[in-house]
């Protein structure tokens, strides 16, 4: 006879105990993960959804997890800098008729691209100076492509058409269809009670289109970037403040942005019309 044969039988645990321990084990894993998680990353890029998603689908799993196992969770910024995009609505070549087209055009001449680039380009300073790398984009910008960010904010500016006393104020919208709705709806705020706040403007909550909410550029960027449009201001009635006042319109743009990364509290509040 072998000495396989003779060797006295092992000692079996019982599968509910082997189970236990595993469950034990893996709850201990997984809370040394999240407490080093909410110890060194930041609020704005912590996503508890996609959190409770992985942890769901671990503790589902029946049988005992491979070596390579890993939760997927976000990505520390570490001594990166945030990346957020800004886009400088009607800026560059249209690719379908190749020529420029500078928005909405004022009977003088003022373009809403004029209105665009002023209040775009101070918003780059603004949260260049607070310490975040930011890309600037074209309307129609290649790079646009799968782009991802913590958040990307279009700026646009309203008709300058004589519609009526009550086209006054600024919009901000964000997709109608997104697979961030929370996170795309907290920039949307954040945005809203800024902008409001630093300009005294209205929210023209009513007129916001199609056009805003299922803008080109929302389809364009990666699905999980949050992503916003805002109209500034009508060039007709707002003219004087969005001319002689880009750094104000800015101010309240990043102050929101800010607002945003930072997961400060904010309101939506509701149409207000003079």
């Amino acid at each position: 006879m072998s000495d396989l044969g003779m060797r006295e039988p092992r000692q079996n645990s019982s599968p509910t105990a082997r189970k236990a321990m595993r469950q034990i084990g893996i709850t201990l894993g997984v809370s040394a993960i999240l407490a080093t998680l909410f110890t060194a990353w930041t609020p704005a890029s912590l996503n508890p959804g996609e959190i409770a998603n992985q942890l769901a689908r671990l503790f589902e799993a029946d049988s005992s997890l491979p070596d390579n196992t890993a939760l997927q969770l976000p990505t520390p910024a570490g001594d990166e800098p945030l990346k957020i995009g800004i886009v400088i609505g009607h800026r560059g070549l249209n690719p379908d008729t190749q020529i420029e087209d500078p928005g909405s055009i004022c009977e003088d001449g003022l373009t809403e691209l004029t209105v665009n680039q002023a209040i775009g380009d101070r918003v780059v300073r603004a949260l260049s100076a607070a310490g975040y790398q930011v890309d600037t984009f074209e309307e129609f910008d290649p790079r646009l492509f799968e782009y991802r960010a913590v958040a990307l904010v279009s700026i646009h500016a309203d008709s300058c058409l004589p519609i009526n006393d009550l086209a006054t104020g600024f919009k901000v919208a964000s997709a109608s269809d997104t697979v961030v709705p929370d996170r795309s709806q907290r920039l949307v705020a954040c945005l809203i009670d800024r902008y409001a706040r630093a300009t005294g403007l209205y929210f023209h909550a009513g007129s916001i289109t199609r056009d805003m909410t299922e803008y080109h550029t929302f389809r364009e960027i990666h699905s999980q970037t949050p992503a916003a449009i805002v109209e500034t201001g009508f060039l007709y009635l707002d003219r004087d403040f969005l001319t002689s006042s880009p750094e104000v319109a800015a101010r309240g743009i990043a102050d929101g942005i800010l607002c945003y990364v930072n997961n400060e509290p904010a309101a939506i509040p509701g149409e207000t019309l003079p």
